[in-house]
């Protein structure tokens, strides 16, 4: 799977760790950056190219993580067709694909060890959406918000491109 990866200062460290799992698992990474720590960044700067690569396709699915997960999940929301969740626990990485058809996880790299948030990312690269009609349904309820959004049919989503 081809998985982009983001992070500011906050969540630097964690995100190295993760790269180093994510390549030995035989993933293609995306490295949007940071690229070294710099307690001065901003994590928009990273996570916002993570989520326009996801929703473009151009990398299947995203983790972000800075220093609470907040930040980066509020942030990668901003982007049409990108769905991110603030995970911390095995149940929602899994649910999140699964029913809402989550396509980024965010972490806190202040908040959680780097053995938890392997287990996290492997559940959620692991997990498939089950494309089932209620949860069509209610994501194309959600992607109806996005006015840059066209629904593909399987509620996922294409953003509109305008030139």
């Amino acid at each position: 799977m081809r998985v982009g990866i983001a992070t500011d200062h906050g969540g630097f460290g964690l995100k190295e760790e993760l790269v180093a799992h994510l390549r030995e698992a035989g993933h293609e990474v995306v490295d949007f950056g940071a690229h070294g720590l710099n307690p001065g960044d901003d994590y928009p700067d990273f996570v916002i190219p993570l989520a326009r690569a996801v929703a473009a396709g151009t990398v299947d699915r995203g983790v972000a993580v800075c220093g609470s997960g907040v930040g980066a999940s509020v942030c990668a929301n901003k982007i049409p067709g990108t769905r991110a969740g603030l995970i911390h626990d095995h149940f929602s990485a899994r649910q999140g694909v699964e029913d809402d058809h989550m396509n980024v996880i965010c972490m806190g790299g202040r908040t959680i060890g780097p053995l938890v948030a392997w287990d996290l990312v492997e559940t959620f690269l692991g997990a498939e959406f089950s494309q089932e009609q209620r949860h069509l349904r209610r994501l194309g309820k959600v992607a109806a918000l996005e006015p840059e959004v066209i629904s593909d049919g399987r509620g996922a989503g294409i953003t509109a491109r305008t030139t």
